[in-house]
């Protein structure tokens, strides 16, 4: 069972747009999963205008990637060092909690989290 910060089973981030480092809605990760794609955020106009400007256009559609591209207020899971880059950079997005797997917490502090809840 993966589980979130809290210790109690990961809840599913979204489904549409599906995503997830596995694409299953859920911010699951692997060792694999170089990124850590742990994060469930709600995704803003200003971080996703953040996201493009370093290099990662997350409000393109990719259709050869089956990606819709995102839009302000979407939830999309996230890699923890990008979300915290956000951060320290004063974009960061909101997030849901109860979505976040618990090895985000190996890169962000938990307090961190907690004060960007949306929930």
């Amino acid at each position: 069972m993966h589980k979130n910060i809290f210790g109690d089973e990961l809840e599913s981030c979204c489904t549409s747009p599906m995503t997830g480092y596995f694409r299953d809605g859920f911010c699951r990760t692997d060792d694999s999963d170089m990124g850590s794609h742990t994060v469930c955020t709600q995704v803003s106009e200003s971080f996703l205008e953040y996201s493009k400007s370093m290099g990662n256009d997350l409000s393109t559609p990719r259709p050869e990637y089956n990606f819709p591209g995102l839009n302000p207020g979407d939830k999309w899971c996230l890699c923890a060092s990008r979300w915290l880059q956000a951060y320290e950079d004063g974009v960061a997005p909101k997030l849901f909690l109860n979505s976040c797997h618990e090895r985000c917490l190996d890169i962000i502090d938990k307090n961190l989290l907690l004060d960007f809840a949306v929930q």
